[in-house]
């Protein structure tokens, strides 16, 4: 006699579609609570049990939801994650990488940056302490002529042996750091991710999740300043657009273009 319980465990163990909608029928939770808990669509959440993946938005996305779908439902999300990975299709891959510009467009105001990219550079270090050294150095300057107002003295004779070893290194430092006039200028832009700065003024839900998949806020969040870090684009999703004031990279962004009423679901990236 088979075991009807059997036979579904066998079915889920190779499909995550399968687990995802065996997990949600056992813990007795419907699509709709699903989706009102994780601020997914129902259709998204039908189409990974399905695995109806030209229903669903651009893999980086995707994936994330089935990540998040699993951990609600309490599986493995690296289970999940590798069965996803290996079962997505690739010619769906290509048209993921397309989407990422289209999603681009709304943001009119705001750009790609193609400046080269350089790597953290320690003249940087090495400037700015010289900034410091020559700062303090003027200050003791000025000190002293307001002391020695009647009888000014050569700056030289107030200068300390060792302000005057600082002060012979400062021509070197000023050339190397010269040399790397484009590293003072870009080094905000050396990092691969991408900031984003929430401020709510009353209580509302928010949720947000970077390209690999990981979410940075899930939930009900109370009111005060949010700082978050990750890799571009995100999904984002919030419940109450009147609450919530969000920028990227330091820009604000226009949730209402974004919101249908008062929710707004969109992706956003630099």
């Amino acid at each position: 006699m088979t075991n009807p319980l059997s036979t579904n465990q066998s079915d889920a163990q190779g499909s995550f579609g399968a687990m995802l909608q065996q997990a949600r029928q056992n813990k007795q939770v419907s699509l709709d609570e699903a989706a009102g808990e994780l601020f997914i669509l129902k259709r998204h959440l039908q189409a990974l049990e399905s695995e109806s993946f030209s229903e669903l938005p651009q893999a980086a996305f995707a994936r994330g939801f089935a990540i998040n779908y699993a951990k609600f439902l309490g599986l493995d999300p690296a289970k999940i994650a590798s069965s996803f990975d290996s079962v997505y299709p690739n010619e769906l891959k290509p048209r993921s990488m397309n989407n990422t510009e289209s999603l681009l467009r709304p943001m009119g105001t705001l750009q790609r940056d193609d400046r080269s990219r350089i790597r953290f550079n320690p003249l940087l270090i090495i400037a700015a302490i010289a900034l410091i050294v020559l700062a303090v150095f003027l200050f003791r300057m000025v000190t002293n002529a307001a002391k020695d107002e009647q009888q000014p003295a050569p700056v030289a004779e107030e200068i300390t042996a060792t302000e005057q070893t600082q002060g012979a290194a400062l021509d070197g430092v000023d050339d190397s750091v010269g040399a790397s006039g484009s590293a003072l200028n870009l080094g905000a832009a050396a990092a691969d991710n991408a900031s984003l700065q929430l401020k709510l003024t009353d209580a509302a839900s928010v949720g947000v999740i970077d390209a690999t998949g990981t979410s940075l806020i899930s939930g009900e969040q109370t009111k005060g300043d949010y700082q978050l870090s990750g890799q571009p684009p995100f999904n984002i999703v919030i419940d109450n657009i009147d609450n919530v004031d969000l920028s990227l990279n330091q820009q604000p962004v226009a949730l209402e273009q974004y919101a249908t009423g008062k929710k707004a679901s969109f992706a956003l990236t630099p």
